[in-house]
Formats: structure tokens, sequence, C-alpha cells
């Protein structure tokens, strides 16, 4: 179920009032479940699929949903262990939903369709860098300024641009931290799947700083582009991708480690073309016509 209400008390009666309008027209209710505000959404509507005897599926995109469970446990296992069954994307949140003993658990990847994005292959990268995810404290969007910073100096017609809405007060610290270091990165705000593939063909390196992962769409995506990607290795990322074979992974926050990735990419175009082409053929695993089976196994 979903609602397009911005208020938050409006968006969860919405879905309140869908539930109950639409129960006994539906088999499933699929409920996408986060570790922020969203889980109080996805718990309540479980206990009202139970209450109306609805069968639900929660699909888990939170990386930090582990502390959530942490946090929570009782609330958790209510929402998690009545379920018909619970869908992870990831291997990470997979591991940590056994070791807290949820039960009936399955993986089942992010989808994209893979057609839908041209694979431009990069044998030689510049210091063009995109950055995709919302301005958000958890996904760190002032290291890509701290990184963007620090590369400048060694080459001076590098490019930053970052893609994303703003979700809470980081847009002002990247704010901050741009006239503190006297430079210039374009800030597009959101942008739709097809305009920032499209803007995409202007950069050659996507970068990705956060904090906390599981398995982010965005990062699929740019390797389907054929960006070679250099990543913070926390949560779900490194049961997406392998280090030097898919992408170059650094610690969370260290900003020298992703300079220096970044800087031996540009100047080692066998690396970049490795990790162009290997990024889209893992993309190619996350391709619909690959997954859609294993949902219909569940559903049918």
């Amino acid at each position: 179920m979903s609602s397009s209400k911005n208020n938050p008390i409006l968006r969860l009666l919405d879905m309140i009032f869908d539930t109950v309008i639409n129960f006994k027209k539906v088999d499933f209710v699929l409920i996408d479940t986060y570790s922020t505000l969203n889980f109080w959404y996805a718990f309540i509507i479980s206990q009202c699929c139970r209450l109306l005897k609805i069968k639900y599926i929660p699909i888990l995109h939170g990386g930090n949903l582990p502390n959530r469970i942490k946090k929570n446990p009782f609330l958790s296992r209510l929402l998690f262990n009545n379920s018909y069954i619970n869908i992870t994307p990831s291997g990470y949140l997979f591991h940590h939903l056994k070791e807290f003993q949820i039960k009936n658990v399955k993986q089942i990847p992010n989808t994209i369709s893979v057609s839908e994005y041209n694979h431009d292959l990069r044998n030689i990268v510049r210091p063009r860098l995109l950055w995709v995810r919302a301005f958000a404290s958890i996904y760190n969007p002032e290291m890509a300024l701290k990184v963007f910073s620090k590369l400048k100096k060694i080459y001076p017609d590098a490019e930053l641009c970052m893609v994303g809405p703003y979700k809470d007060m980081s847009k002002e610290v990247v704010q901050q931290l741009i006239e503190k270091n006297k430079v210039d990165i374009k800030l597009s705000g959101r942008l739709t799947k097809a305009e920032w593939t499209q803007l995409s063909k202007k950069y050659d390196i996507f970068i990705n700083t956060t904090h906390f992962d599981n398995t982010p769409v965005s990062v699929i995506e740019a390797m389907a582009l054929g960006l070679p990607i250099v990543s913070t290795n926390v949560g779900g990322i490194p049961f997406l991708l392998e280090d030097r074979e898919n992408a170059l992974l650094v610690n969370d926050s260290d900003v020298d480690e992703m300079v220096k990735s970044i800087t031996e990419l540009i100047e080692n175009p066998e690396l970049a073309r490795k990790l162009s082409v290997n990024g889209r053929k893992e993309a190619e695993q996350f391709d619909w016509n690959v997954v859609k089976n294993q949902w219909k196994e569940i559903l049918k």
C-alpha cells in the first residue's frame, strides 16, 4: 500500500484507510520497510493486516535495520515473525535477521530493467564525480564534498555533481563546506531516473559515501551505466561489491583513502575499464527478467 501524502499523520491515515477498504480485494499486502520513520508505518500497517487476517510481506530496505531491531526487538518480532514471508534484497540483512531469530526470510535482490541503461565503457576516466543519494546524515554527503575539495588540489579541472532530494540539514552542511573550501559543485536536487541517467554521461566516476547501506539501487544503476564505483565498505555493500573486481572500497568516512582510490582510477585506465565491464555484468544479475520468477514462486 502507498500514499502520496507528505504530512506523516495524514500519510499513515491514508495507508490505514487503503488497507481497510481494500482488504477483501487483495491476496497480499507488500510493505516497504525501512529503519527510520517508515518502520512505524510498516509496523502499524502490519498489525492492521493481522487484525484483518490479510497476508503481508515486509520488503526490507533499510541498511540500518539491524540497529532498529536491536532498539525495538519486541515490535520487530511482532512485525516480522507474523508475516507471510520476509523479503530481503541483500545477504547483509538476511544474515542479521537470522541472527535476531526472525523466521521465514528469503533473499530476493532489488531489480532494475537493464535494457533501460546504456552501458558506456569507461576506458579513460577524468576527475568528474557523480554522487546520487538523498541528502541525509546516514548517507554522509559531506564526505563527497571533502573528497572533492582534496581532489581539486590534485586535478584543478575536477567536477562534482550531487543528485538527490534534501531530507535533513545535510544540505546546509554541504553548503557551508562549499563556502569554506571555496569550491564549485553542481547540486541538482531530486531528478527522475531518466534525468540522472542522462546526466551520468557527463561524468566518469560514481562515488558512494554512506555510513549505512543495504543494496542501494543507485549503485546497481551506476554499474549498469558503466560508471566505475568508489564506495565506503559499510552494511550490505561488501555483499554487493567486491573490492578491485567491480568497485574500489574504502573505510567509512575515510576521505584520504577515497581520494587515493579515485586518483588510481584516473591514472590506471586498465583498472577503470575492468570495473566498468565487471560492474555491468553484476548489474545484469538484478534484471527484472532474471529475478521475477522468484517473486512468482512466492505469490503463486
